[in-house]
């Protein structure tokens, strides 16, 4: 489909149209379609900006349905289940927590792997992701605070990084993918989370599971930081100040008008104008998901219990998984060629809607309220899945305009849109005082990411069509970023223990420096200026 630039601009859409290697899997919107027949050449640039404007409008959907949505439902789901819902359970830390900060990575590499053409966009942004997490974040938490790094969970996840590192390699080496090999990548994952519990639980033994200080190498955790705002859905929350004095009674419908406000008018007046203007892109995003995805709150006294909109979510969540789940294929089937699947939905999430809200009042949840943070939650996971499925799309389509490959691509655009989250929280908690934490987050984060992104998004892929997942490299840059994160991470485990665990500004510099070098030989490898024999 690259060739579509060398015909003549009058042959462009009849090229994409007759050609197969052109067509996208998956997605609502047909971009190549778009910048190819529907905007006439000259006004190419505007369709690019256009696109670019819509890539940077997917970053923001999938970044407000992980943190509003995705992650507290979860949160839900792990104290429904009786899990451990503690800072320190370590068990949390790299399971629950990790699925929620990696949802968008984890998501778009399912989705990339998906297709044989947009495979090496997965590998980009998983490799590109690591080794701006683990130089750029690293190192900006390094000059922010210099700390004492956390000296054995760090050697642990540096370890078990390099070795999910060399295995990718080694696959991409290969050129393929078994069903032994995705299993080893998911396997792999299972032995590192019990790893992690196992060494908590050595540790705590040896300090005779008290509450004594955490020691040279344990990461300290805050106790004292500022409460996170209500991740969900009531506007009218602003504090004990606010509250009435008396229990007032309120109608359904000034419950439901509540509820759907994404704005806190009171948050509004107080915050400076570029927080405004990015709350105002913001707010359709946020009031389509309050429609659709319920969120349980554990830490509320009513669990985040509203009634009409609850009602209202038992109709529009399932319509939103079968409209969504392969790009509304199952939803628009029509059952012998007469009733369509949604209709159906409509009607018995109707009905069922109707019973809830005849049995249950406004002021005290249900019984099996808990249900809907596993609903909640399987209406974010198809919001982030049709979100990185766009986002996916839209990337090859302008690695077709310009003519870059999909590693590139995946590691510049893709990896820094899911990084920047991560990129933000950590600089945080490491300006707030917590280095260490923030330090140790870059390494152990980005494991759930390599391990369960490409073992399950090949999985899939196997389930569905072939028991073999081709990795061809579609250019030799995939051959430096490999050798660049490899190299980054053998850095980082010779130099931290060199330096007695005691990270600075001189480490962080470092990080920094390899990091720009690594980009510009990336970018120069893709343009050709710098040539690998094969």
């Amino acid at each position: 489909c690259w060739e579509v630039r060398k015909h003549n601009s009058s042959e462009w859409c009849h090229f994409i149209r007759s050609n197969p290697d052109c067509r996208l899997d998956g997605g609502f919107l047909d971009y190549l379609g778009g910048v190819f027949c529907v905007f006439p050449p000259r006004l190419l640039p505007l369709a690019v900006t256009l696109y670019a404007l819509w890539l940077l409008y997917l970053f923001v959907i999938l970044g407000v349905t992980a943190e509003k949505f995705f992650c507290p439902n979860l949160s839900a789901i792990s104290t429904n289940l009786k899990l451990s819902f503690s800072l320190t359970s370590p068990l949390h830390g790299v399971t629950f927590l990790a699925f929620g900060n990696g949802a968008p990575d984890v998501f778009s590499a399912v989705v990339a792997f998906s297709n044989p053409r947009t495979a090496g966009l997965a590998v980009g942004a998983i490799f590109g992701a690591g080794v701006f997490v683990t130089t750029v974040v690293a190192g900006g938490i390094a000059l922010l605070k210099p700390f004492t790094a956390a000296s054995r969970p760090f050697l642990r996840d540096v370890i078990f990084y390099m070795v999910a590192v060399f295995l990718t390699f080694v696959v991409l080496y290969l050129g393929r993918i078994r069903l032994g090999e995705a299993l080893g990548y998911l396997g792999l994952y299972v032995f590192y989370v019990l790893t992690v519990v196992l060494c908590t639980w050595i540790h705590r033994r040896q300090r005779g599971d008290g509450l004594a200080p955490p020691g040279p190498w344990e990461p300290e955790m805050p106790t004292d930081v500022e409460e996170p705002e209500p991740s969900g859905t009531n506007s009218g929350d602003y504090g004990e100040e606010y509250r009435p004095l008396l229990p007032s009674q309120e109608s359904s419908l000034r419950i439901l008008s509540t509820a759907l406000s994404p704005l806190d008018y009171r948050k509004w007046r107080r915050k400076p104008w570029y927080w405004r203007l990015f709350k105002a892109f913001k707010v359709p995003v946020e009031l389509v998901l309050l429609l659709t995805v319920p969120v349980v709150d554990p830490d509320k006294d009513d669990l985040n219990w509203k009634r009409p909109l609850n009602c209202l979510h038992i109709l529009t969540s399932p319509l939103l998984c079968v409209l969504t789940l392969k790009s509304g294929a199952y939803g628009l089937y029509q059952i012998q060629g007469v009733f369509p699947v949604w209709a159906l939905v409509t009607l018995v999430a109707s009905a069922l809607a109707l019973i809830i809200f005849i049995t249950t009042n406004n002021e005290e949840p249900p019984k099996y309220h808990c249900v809907f943070a596993f609903l909640g939650f399987l209406a974010s996971a198809m919001w982030i899945n049709a979100a990185a499925t766009e986002l996916v799309n839209i990337l090859r389509t302008l690695g077709i305009i310009f003519q870059l490959s999909n590693t590139v691509l995946g590691l510049t655009l893709l990896a820094w849109g899911n990084s920047i989250g991560d990129t933000f929280s950590d600089l945080t908690m490491a300006r707030q005082g917590y280095p260490r934490m923030a330090f140790s987050a870059c390494f152990g984060g980005i494991i759930f990411n390599i391990l369960v992104g490409v073992g399950l998004g090949c999985l899939l892929q196997m389930a569905s069509s072939q028991p073999l997942v081709k990795l061809e490299p579609d250019s030799p840059l995939v051959w430096v970023l490999a050798g660049a994160l490899g190299l980054s991470l053998v850095f980082s485990f010779v130099t931290v223990p060199a330096q007695c665990f005691q990270l600075g500004t001189a480490y962080g510099s470092c990080l920094i420096t390899y990091y720009l070098v690594f980009l510009c030989v990336a970018l120069l490898t893709e343009f050709r200026v710098i040539h690998f024999s094969s």
